[in-house]
């Protein structure tokens, strides 16, 4: 009953009585009995209703029962049993709240908020979002010009006389009051071990976007000063847009009914982006790697920072990310799954004049490792000609860089020798 009930709640699919793991008939002596007794068993039990088959091979039986996949909650005895995969398991706390609400049609951040009003809301919130919509074109200027409350019902964050949850955690003052959790914490870490700094990001979404943006770019990511002229030009570690993506994405996509805030932490060489969530039923990390379909886990929410011009609807957030990464010279970023979240970790290209100091490289070699970032190799020769050297001080050189691990030897001998880098970012 318990594997049918989550059958039923999960895609359907077929339980076979009389086979063994690989497939193999056993014959069952009681097929008859159970033929009889599993239907009505699962319509008084589950209140739903099953296929039940007998089948016969060589004289030897067994019993197909087909479960189709039902649109609303089936329970047994008051449990909610879900299959994924080969396992099943019962629903419990959050798991079970979510269930229920995507049976009923509804995502977390659309539930109805009792007690709570849009004069509770920031004003200061909303006269930013209007500024942003007004740039975006993505709202009809005449709905912007409306009341706090035309524009909250514009942005179908309102169900009936109450508030949705996605309101409280966009334009409310503290979220937190109603949503555990949501918040963001940045650190900086020597090593896994060792946290040397850290910083706490609160307020509504679009505050935190902002302040942890502007903490990032300021506090944790260098940037490298330069001058065209008279104007100074700061380049950071890593593509401002590429990381605010990336941001948007943790929040909006988290779960917030985990209670655990988006957490960012920041390295000498790695900066990693983790929330609470999973992706869609059936997809995977190469599913988001490739072209595909918008699906957001808060649909109000993305629906507000849509409006807003923060993000697009086409489920193009990973593309970017990565083309962003590929124009700065950096490695792709890495996406996957872990610790019950999604975690995005970007990585510095450490071919970069700063990086290479920071790695014990004399100007000679930082030279010859830009110049095969440009042109694939380089020879010894390409390295005397380079820094205007003997064909010792090259060699001498050479073998140091890889040692150090940053080239690649060719494995020739002689005048067709020639070095690569180690592991360059594709």
């Amino acid at each position: 009953m318990k594997w049918i009930c989550g059958f039923a709640n999960a895609y359907g699919g077929t339980i076979f009585i009389g086979k063994d793991d690989s497939g193999n008939v056993v014959d069952l002596r009681d097929a008859k009995k159970l033929l009889e007794e599993i239907p009505n068993k699962v319509r008084d039990i589950l209140g739903i209703l099953v296929d039940v088959n007998l089948h016969q091979i060589d004289q030897e039986k067994y019993i197909e029962i087909i479960v189709e996949q039902h649109p609303y909650p089936v329970n047994y005895k008051g449990q909610y049993h879900y299959r994924s995969g080969s396992t099943k398991q019962e629903l419990k706390g959050a798991a079970l709240d979510k269930f229920l609400l995507q049976k009923k049609g509804k995502r977390w951040d659309g539930v109805p908020v009792p007690n709570v009003s849009t004069s509770d809301l920031k004003q200061e919130t909303f006269d930013f979002f209007r500024k942003r919509a007004f740039r975006s074109k993505r709202i009809d200027e005449e709905s912007l010009t409306d009341s706090n409350e035309h524009l909250i019902e514009n942005l179908q964050l309102k169900e009936g006389k109450f508030l949705k949850r996605a309101s409280i955690l966009l334009f409310y003052t503290n979220p937190e009051k109603y949503v555990t959790g949501a918040y963001i914490k940045i650190g900086f870490f020597e090593s896994d071990s060792d946290l040397r700094f850290q910083d706490e990001i609160h307020g509504n979404l679009f505050e935190q976007i902002e302040k942890t943006t502007e903490l990032l770019f300021t506090k944790y990511v260098k940037a490298l000063i330069s001058y065209e002229g008279l104007n100074r030009v700061e380049t950071y570690e890593y593509p401002k847009e590429a990381i605010r993506e990336a941001l948007l994405n943790a929040v909006a996509h988290k779960d917030y009914s985990g209670g655990v805030p988006i957490q960012i932490s920041v390295y000498k060489d790695k900066l990693m982006i983790w929330n609470e969530g999973q992706l869609p039923e059936n997809w995977t990390i190469e599913t988001l790697l490739e072209k595909h379909a918008s699906k957001p886990f808060n649909p109000d929410l993305a629906n507000a920072f849509f409006r807003s011009g923060y993000i697009e609807s086409w489920g193009r957030g990973i593309s970017k990310i990565i083309e962003q990464c590929f124009d700065f010279g950096l490695p792709t970023p890495l996406f996957y799954f872990k610790s019950s979240g999604f975690w995005v970790e970007f990585r510095k290209d450490i071919y970069s004049h700063n990086q290479l100091k920071e790695l014990g490289v004399n100007e000679r070699q930082i030279k010859a490792v830009l110049f095969v970032k440009d042109n694939g190799k380089v020879s010894n020769s390409d390295y005397q000609k380079i820094n205007d050297c003997s064909r010792n001080t090259a060699s001498n050189d050479l073998a140091e860089l890889v040692e150090k691990g940053l080239f690649l030897p060719s494995g020739q001998k002689g005048a067709g020798a020639y070095y690569t880098l180690n592991g360059i970012a594709q």
